[in-house]
């Protein structure tokens, strides 16, 4: 992440099949094998130093996009227009093999006739590689990319030590990797399910927020709900010496923040009650980072445990939940259901029978 802590640096990869543990941290960038044409396969599958030329040009013969009409006098010229439409395709490609790249990435198609050229010359090419991917690319190589070929030259081309198409479950995945001056990382998760693999990139996802909030904020304090516990222990002792009627809402604030230690304990599968117990035993004594421990089934000092959160968070989740519950309790009007009344007020007003004769009376609510 460097200096720029862009998480848009970390591309995360989802190989669906085989185990959690076969993810893997690729120093350098991966993406799956782009859609390829005739003469894909006879391209070399692996360089080890190789230039690469990054485009965002279309390397293709196809028809023109607004209508065209072209007058010949005589039927030898037509082959003259062909001739002409060959040479400027041509004229690209050679363009693009004297620069001396062996990897040629586009963000627009390559076509079949692009693809069986850079098989001949012992080059390899992917077209439509998405911008994510390409801009990662060229963070990890220092590739500049093109939008036009008529100034191609050397100082474009990125740089990697080693690129390689490799197998990765039932995927190909292109590998750019040993890139010196590499500003970019890939995470290749797997998994037996998609939901599961879901699941996974939502933790990881949060573990690299959490990283960023840390290199930004250095302010840490113990997790696993120490921090909760201290604060309910310190709010319930300032609320006994409040002699007004506050000292309820005070004493309602500290048990509200006892839910977050219950609720971990609850989600690792351990009596919520007996944890929540020791911890106020432990704070009681002046243990204050004291937290839930998940892997051994009890109680631990979080800060020596290495399980930290930022504090920024803290006070963020604090803040936001304190003026949720005040927007909630500030709501002075009563919620009415209009059916719900309608129905009383009809049932009030319809006449009842008396018992043995044929008359009716108004039935009394009080």
């Amino acid at each position: 992440m460097k200096k720029e802590l862009d998480l848009n640096l970390i591309g995360i990869q989802k190989v669906a099949g085989g185990s959690v543990t076969q993810s893997q941290l690729v120093p350098g960038v991966a993406f799956k094998k782009t859609f390829s044409y005739a003469g894909f396969e006879q391209q070399p599958k692996k360089f080890e130093n190789p230039s690469i030329c990054c485009l965002n040009v279309e390397l293709e013969l196809k028809a023109e996009k607004e209508n065209a009409e072209v007058k010949i006098n005589d039927p030898s010229q037509y082959q003259s227009i062909i001739d002409a439409e060959w040479k400027i395709i041509y004229d690209k490609l050679d363009a693009i093999r004297k620069t001396g790249a062996r990897v040629v990435l586009s963000r627009l198609a390559i076509g079949d006739l692009a693809t069986q050229y850079f098989a001949d010359h012992d080059m390899f090419c992917a077209g439509r590689v998405p911008e994510s991917d390409m801009n990662r690319v060229c963070n990890a190589t220092g590739s500049i990319v093109q939008t036009s070929l008529g100034d191609l030259n050397e100082s474009i081309l990125g740089k990697c030590g080693l690129f390689e198409e490799k197998q990765v479950g039932n995927e190909r995945y292109n590998f750019f990797t040993k890139c010196e001056n590499s500003k970019t990382t890939t995470i290749i998760l797997r998994g037996g399910a998609e939901q599961f693999i879901e699941e996974t990139h939502r933790s990881l996802w949060d573990a690299l927020m959490v990283v960023k909030r840390c290199l930004q904020h250095s302010d840490v304090v113990g997790g696993g709900g120490a921090i909760e516990m201290e604060l309910s222990r310190h709010l319930r002792n300032v609320s006994k010496q409040v002699k007004d009627k506050s000292h309820f809402i005070m004493a309602a604030y500290a048990k509200a923040l006892e839910i977050i230690p219950r609720q971990l304990a609850h989600n690792a599968g351990l009596d919520a009650t007996d944890i929540v117990n020791k911890l106020r035993y432990e704070h009681a004594q002046g243990h204050k980072w004291f937290g839930v421990d998940i892997e051994n089934g009890g109680v631990c000092d979080t800060i020596e445990s290495f399980v930290w959160e930022p504090a920024l968070n803290k006070l963020s989740s604090i803040a936001a939940a304190t003026e949720a519950a005040c927007t909630i309790l500030s709501i002075d009007e009563t919620i009415k259901n209009a059916k719900a009344t309608n129905t009383v007020d009809q049932a009030a007003n319809q006449p009842v029978p008396v018992p043995g004769s044929g008359a009716t009376s108004r039935p009394s609510i009080r």
